[in-house]
């Protein structure tokens, strides 16, 4: 209890636990984002670490910062601290630079996908192979009316799901990769897909309105991957299924800057609990194994916990 509350008494390290607390940050993020130089917020972070405030995840050359659980003191007084934070006179400044921040990540995907949309099947499978998990992934989609597709990219799913669904949804934020999967629907005569622009993180679906959501390699792109999991929720059904396939936790750093990844794979601990935390009751992770020179993937199937009603269809 003392460590955490030397840890807290310090003004510059309130503004860093305010911040991590929306949002999973980098160093370099955070000293645009508070207006300080890179050694003094350094610092600061080494002491809130210590003290179990915040934790660390190092993806290759980066390193992420966020809100922590190791602190059980810290934990037991969260929720009144987060609304003491609200009172500091740089709170709004600091709220507006963090979504600054995830916006920039944004920006630098929808660039470089509207940039590279033409050629993106073949630079995918070039740059970065994994094992042959589709025929894995299609077989955990339940039978459902109204099938979603977050990051369709270029509609290569789109054949295989249009089989499962009486209506299927593809959302990408890419003009141009929508331009891509309307060209492939359009000559394999799919007329039950329906193709709309919006982002991850603000899915134009109402409330409960897919029995499904599939998310295929697009997490890892994600800004932030825990708002995209509460969005994936909030438009799922009571009953409904999350099936995702993503890369398993990796080094390859080049990946950032040559196929736009936010984020070098994940742990499954990591994203079990992540999946969790968006409210999903039933959550089961299978690692498909890489061959050489592959990564491993990780398929993922979570149910939106509550009850349908008898006899209802999705």
């Amino acid at each position: 209890m003392i460590d955490l509350i030397k840890a807290l008494a310090d003004p510059c390290r309130l503004r860093l636990v305010g911040a991590l607390l929306r949002a999973e940050l980098t160093v370099q993020e955070l000293t645009q984002i508070l207006g300080m130089g890179q050694s003094r917020i350094s610092r600061h972070l080494k002491i809130l670490t210590e003290a179990g405030v915040l934790s660390v995840k190092r993806q290759g050359t980066w390193s992420y910062y966020r809100a922590g659980e190791e602190n059980a003191f810290f934990c037991a007084i969260r929720p009144e601290f987060e609304r003491e934070l609200e009172k500091l006179p740089e709170r709004n400044d600091d709220l507006a630079a963090v979504a600054l921040a995830l916006e920039a990540r944004r920006r630098r995907s929808l660039e470089f996908f509207d940039r590279h949309a033409a050629q993106w099947d073949v630079l995918s499978r070039t740059l970065l192979p994994v094992p042959h998990y589709l025929d894995r992934l299609l077989g955990l989609i339940p039978p459902v009316d109204t099938l979603l597709e977050i990051g369709v990219g270029t509609g290569a799913l789109l054949p295989e799901l249009c089989l499962r669904a009486a209506k299927v949804i593809g959302v990408d934020h890419s003009p141009a990769m929508l331009e891509e999967a309307r060209r492939r629907i359009s000559s394999d005569g799919n007329h039950n897909a329906e193709l709309r622009l919006g982002e991850m993180t603000h899915l134009p679906l109402a409330d409960g309105g897919a029995g499904c959501v599939i998310a295929n390699m697009v997490l890892h792109h994600a800004a932030d991957p825990l708002t995209v999991l509460g969005e994936i929720h909030r438009v799922l059904k009571p009953g409904g299924a999350l099936v995702l396939a993503d890369l398993a936790r990796h080094e390859r750093e080049w990946a950032r800057e040559q196929l736009a990844d936010q984020w070098l794979g994940f742990d499954e601990d990591e994203l079990k609990g992540w999946i969790a935390g968006a409210g999903f009751g039933s959550v089961e992770i299978e690692r498909v194994g890489a061959g050489v020179g592959q990564e491993a993937v990780l398929l993922v199937k979570a149910i939106k916990a509550g009850i349908r009603k008898p006899g209802a269809r999705d």
